[in-house]
């Protein structure tokens, strides 16, 4: 975590550990929720390990069908 500067005034311990507390369980609430989003499986890692890319397209019907047809999709 990047340190934590007080521009302004003179807080005391207690207000420095409250706002230490609050930006900490934030920051670990967030990390939480991009973990679980990953494991949910919001989409894959890398687009290589993306399965969607194994589909081909059927070929629609044209002049070139014959030839595109073996073309990798």
């Amino acid at each position: 975590m990047a340190p934590i500067h007080v521009l302004h005034g003179q807080p005391t311990p207690e207000e420095l550990a409250t706002v230490l507390a609050v930006v900490q369980s934030r920051a670990a609430a967030a990390q939480a929720a991009a973990e679980a989003a990953r494991r949910a499986g919001a989409g894959p890692d890398s687009p290589w390990n993306d399965r969607a890319r194994r589909l081909r397209a059927t070929p629609r019907p044209g002049v070139n069908v014959w030839r595109t047809s073996g073309w990798a999709g």
